[in-house]
């Protein structure tokens, strides 16, 4: 599979720059894979797909605040400072992205918030773009961490081009948000309201967490041509034994179970056992989906509309199918469906 297969033409208005109203109303594109068949109907309609048994995986992370803004010591230049992950508590140690990188060295001193409320110092450089910071900060980490998050905001990528408004706050965060430690959200669970809940729950529908700390990777642009040449940055996962015994349940009865997600796909796919079981794990995945993949545990995923040569499209593509999956965006294009974090929602099945 070739990078320049996944190049489709998106008009820039059809990128959603703001969420749906109401969570569970943006649009839904029912896709069956076996027929090439489209629907069209309102996200909370998803609950006529679903039935007693039937299960859906759900991505448990919390989005933190983590894009800062800072001045450079004696210039004075604004730096945009990403928080990426926590190294060392204790020491107040971050890996950050900063920008522009090429102002930055080892042992600049950066200044956050009014009255320089919070100060950190650049000791390494991990990649050209990445640095390693130092918070200089004396009081207890709960108040550090509250400081940090207070200068903070929401991390909208950057292909949402406005300001951050308070209404990010909530809506970039799924409503089962729990575990600290994503820098994205899992963009398909933003579509789930707590009526929308209870409904699948009065149908019978099992939910199973597990937890993918959304990285940047996501946004990272393919360079090579040939994909199988393309690495993926590594995230944190955690799936616990209750969320694979549900799964592993729902498998043996021939239930159905729908991966709410790439990043729930990318998760439940690194830790499979031979006979497509879901095995609890703790740890790290770099695994990369793209066509042709055979998948072990879901049969069916709910998903957002992708933009352009990103590894969340090959991701759809593997799953659906490429020519599928093409003829389904030519449709949504058509239908003048949302794309990207903020848009609407695709029922592979």
């Amino acid at each position: 599979m070739k990078l320049s297969k996944f190049k489709y033409d998106l008009p820039e208005e059809l990128i959603a720059l703001h969420p749906s109203p109401n969570r569970d109303e943006s649009k839904l594109l029912v896709l069956h894979r076996a027929t090439g068949k489209i629907e069209h109907r309102i996200f909370k309609d998803v609950v006529d797909y679903f039935g007693d048994k039937d299960v859906l995986i759900f991505n448990d992370t919390k989005v933190f605040p983590a894009r800062l803004y800072g001045n450079k010591e004696k210039t004075g230049a604004e730096i945009e400072v990403f928080l990426l992950r926590e190294l060392n508590r204790e020491q107040r140690l971050w890996d950050v992205l900063v920008d522009p990188a090429r102002k930055i060295r080892i042992g600049n001193k950066l200044y956050f918030g009014e009255d320089d409320l919070l100060v950190a110092e650049v000791i390494d450089n991990t990649t050209s773009r990445g640095r390693t910071l130092r918070f200089l900060f004396d009081g207890p980490y709960d108040e550090f961490k509250k400081t940090l998050y207070g200068l903070g905001e929401t991390p909208l990528p950057k292909f949402i081009k406005r300001s951050v408004q308070p209404e990010d706050k909530e809506r970039y965060q799924t409503i089962f948000a729990k575990h600290e430690g994503a820098v994205a959200a899992p963009t398909a669970g933003l579509h789930f309201s707590r009526e929308l809940m209870k409904r699948l729950e009065i149908s019978g529908v099992n939910f199973s967490y597990i937890t993918l700390h959304v990285g940047l990777g996501n946004f990272r642009s393919v360079d090579v041509e040939d994909l199988t040449k393309h690495k993926m940055d590594s995230e944190q996962i955690w799936i616990p034994e209750e969320a694979c015994n549900i799964v592993n349940s729902a498998k043996e009865a021939r239930k159905n179970i729908c991966a709410v997600g790439t990043t729930v796909m990318r998760a439940v796919e690194s830790s499979v056992s031979t006979q497509g079981q879901l095995k609890p794990f703790e740890g790290w995945t770099n695994k990369f989906i793209f066509p042709p993949y055979e998948f072990s545990v879901a049969n069916r995923m709910i998903t957002n509309f992708h933009l352009p040569l990103s590894t969340l499209l090959m991701m759809a593509a593997g799953f659906a199918g490429y020519d599928n999956l093409m003829k389904a965006y030519k449709e949504a294009i058509k239908e003048q469906y949302r794309f990207g974090t903020y848009g609407d929602a695709m029922l592979i099945m």
